[in-house]
């Protein structure tokens, strides 16, 4: 969580730190990116070091506060908090949810290490077997379809392509991180999106109910079926779970999973406006 938490911060902090490279000091050849940072929506007493960490931590904690406008962040400023959210809110554990989310990436991570080196998977003191690893798994289905399909219909439906106020890939990216935050329990927005309408209301209501409720379903099957599993003493065959070793594979586990979900519609909404800014094109309001 810990390594999860420090990578979201310096990757937030150093994209604002940067800026905007369209936007250049007065001597071109002094200053080649944007002086001072990028300061758009954000408070002065803050600053861009405080907005990033804050933007980090309440997309982290499942809190939803905020002390800067993450629509004005850069493309991959911006795409921090969302990939947070995306993740699960798996670093400090989601409000009223706690660990779980996390528990079940160490459920496919410990299946993964067993697959790899031949050594019985066991969490805890209780065989991992197929019936967990399904369950985990369509947690982690669940959520990410809630999040994409109804991106997907927002984005090329009339009534929800009338919410968006930006143009192009960062029109994308209001919408993706729109549904990523009601999945989470999160509630912070990019907030260039006009949600008070019809479709909005009603699709971010069903986003939040099954984001945060269909998702318990397979956790408590997973709990429910430990529940019932003898604890097998350790021996030479359990692979360890307190090792810098597995908290390497758990991290990597982390990021592949929703990197594989969720890349695509990434790569067509921050990712690509990050590009196309090097480019000298932006998308403003």
């Amino acid at each position: 969580m810990a390594v999860l938490f420090l990578d979201g911060v310096v990757l937030a902090y150093t994209a604002e730190s940067r800026g905007n490279p369209q936007l250049h000091g007065v001597d071109q050849h002094v200053s080649e990116t944007q002086p001072g940072g990028n300061m758009e929506g954000k408070e002065v007493r803050f600053g861009i070091a405080n907005s990033a960490l804050f933007a980090t931590i309440t997309t982290d904690a499942s809190c939803g506060a905020v002390n800067g406008v993450h629509d004005s962040y850069t493309p991959l400023g911006g795409m921090i908090p969302m990939i947070n959210m995306m993740l699960g809110e798996v670093v400090f554990g989601g409000v009223g949810a706690g660990l779980y989310g996390m528990i079940v990436f160490i459920i496919l991570s410990v299946f993964i290490a067993g697959l790899m080196v031949g050594r019985t998977p066991e969490y805890l003191g209780k065989k991992i077997e197929a019936y967990d690893v399904k369950m985990a798994m369509l947690t982690v289905l669940i959520f990410s379809l809630v999040i994409l399909i109804f991106t997907a219909i927002g984005v090329v439906t009339p009534y929800g392509k009338a919410g968006i106020t930006n143009p192009g890939p960062h029109g994308l990216s209001q919408v993706l991180y729109a549904y990523a935050s009601g999945a989470a329990n999160n509630g912070s927005a990019f907030a260039g999106l006009s949600a008070n309408s019809l479709w909005y209301n009603t699709s971010m209501a069903a986003d939040m109910l099954l984001g945060r409720f269909f998702m318990v379903i397979p956790v408590l099957a997973i709990a429910g079926n430990l529940a019932r599993k003898k604890i097998v003493p350790e021996s030479a065959g359990t692979f360890p779970v307190t090792t810098p070793l597995f908290a390497t594979l758990l991290v990597s586990v982390v990021l592949i999973v929703s990197a594989l979900t969720f890349f695509p519609a990434l790569s067509l909404g921050p990712i690509l406006e990050h590009l196309l800014m090097h480019a000298g094109k932006v998308f403003g309001g």
